[in-house]
Parts: C-alpha cells; sequence; structure tokens
C-alpha cells in the first residue's frame, strides 16, 4: 500500500508537464461536437468526399 502513495505524486507531476497539456475547447468548438445538424452535415460531406475518391479509383476499369 505504501508504494500506491508513492506513484500518485508522480502521476500528479506528469500532468502538469508541457508535453501532457491538451487545451481547453471553446464554448464554439463544443457547440460544433454536440449539435446534431452540423454533424449530418459534416456526415454526409466526409461520405460524398468518400464516394468521389471510390468512384475515381474504380473509373478506370
Amino acid at each position: 500500500m505504501d508504494h500506491e502513495t508513492q506513484e500518485v505524486p508522480a502521476i500528479v507531476k506528469a500532468h502538469q508537464k508541457p508535453w501532457f497539456y491538451a487545451t481547453k475547447p471553446t464554448r464554439g468548438t463544443v457547440f460544433l461536437r454536440t449539435f446534431l445538424p452540423w454533424q449530418i452535415i459534416r456526415f454526409i460531406k466526409i461520405n460524398l468526399k468518400m464516394m468521389a475518391m471510390i468512384r475515381r479509383s474504380h473509373g478506370s476499369q
């Protein structure tokens, strides 16, 4: 049990190092990530791009 208490300070210190830092998303970013109509639009856009790429790769056959 003493071993567990020694690891905790190392973990606490690790999250404070610059390589561990992650920025907090802005309100706008959080809104777009949770706004269902925007997610549907992005989903359609990505699928259309994939379909175009597949069509181009299979078009030479």
